[in-house]
């Protein structure tokens, strides 16, 4: 059985990623399994039972999803209580939930593995480092704390890419009419981020997603189709991919 590959779907909510993801796994003439892998557990499909139960224990304490949209860098970052004691045990907390998020994205990784080795191609319904690429990745002008250095030297250096990546993008004024989640100078830095990215996966493609959802789902399929085709030839040119 032909090892096959994985694609993400990625870009900010509001850009169609979950509902093409759907419209992908009924249409696609390709074996498919779905695999989340964004930061929200309450959208995710698989996780370990240490994320769930963070998950129950954060909702129980009164917790609300968060639906504020993206955040600006800087307000990612939280100041340090003044207090040692409580430094300490911040550093400690920070340190333990860092544990458990590395050893998630490792686990929904091996997953992959385990189902394109058996055949399938597996549809990211986002991706980890397009998720923190602008936090924990991407150079800024402040000294991130040392859990998003390690959390982007990881996603960075050992984390795989995805085999091919395809960003929905679309300005920010169409984002905050659909979700109305965000402000419109945070959705373009994230989309300045997300374009950034573009240096770091071997196979980048874009599609304007303020098409309408059928030509979208047209040229997301047929960007898989032909990254499924171009995988077979022994000296296909690694290039990437734009649909205007």
């Amino acid at each position: 059985m032909p090892r096959l590959f994985s694609v993400a779907l990625v870009g900010p909510d509001g850009s169609g990623k979950t509902t093409i993801s759907r419209r992908l796994r009924e249409t696609l003439p390709l074996p498919i399994k779905y695999v989340y892998m964004g930061v929200n557990p309450d959208s995710s499909n698989l996780m370990l039972p240490t994320t769930w139960l963070l998950s129950k224990v954060k909702r129980g304490l009164g917790a609300e999803p968060d639906t504020r949209g993206p955040r600006a860098i800087e307000d990612a970052v939280k100041p340090k209580p003044k207090n040692p004691v409580k430094r300490a045990l911040v550093e400690v907390k920070s340190g333990l939930l860092l544990a458990n998020r590395i050893a998630e994205e490792w686990f929904r990784q091996a997953l992959t593995w385990f189902y394109t080795r058996r055949g399938y191609v597996v549809l990211f319904d986002r991706h980890f480092f397009s998720d923190y690429y602008a936090y924990d990745i991407a150079p800024t002008p402040y000294r991130k704390p040392w859990t998003r250095r390690l959390h982007g030297w990881m996603l960075m250096h050992l984390y795989p890419k995805p085999d091919l990546m395809i960003y929905l993008d679309a300005p920010a004024e169409v984002l905050l009419a659909r979700k109305g989640e965000g402000t419109a100078e945070v959705l373009e830095d994230r989309r300045r981020a997300y374009l950034e990215m573009r240096a770091h996966v071997p196979h980048f493609a874009l599609v304007d997603a303020t098409q309408p959802e059928d030509v979208v789902l047209r040229q997301v399929t047929e960007l898989i189709l032909a990254y499924n085709r171009d995988r077979r030839v022994p000296d296909a040119a690694s290039e990437q991919v734009t649909h205007a």
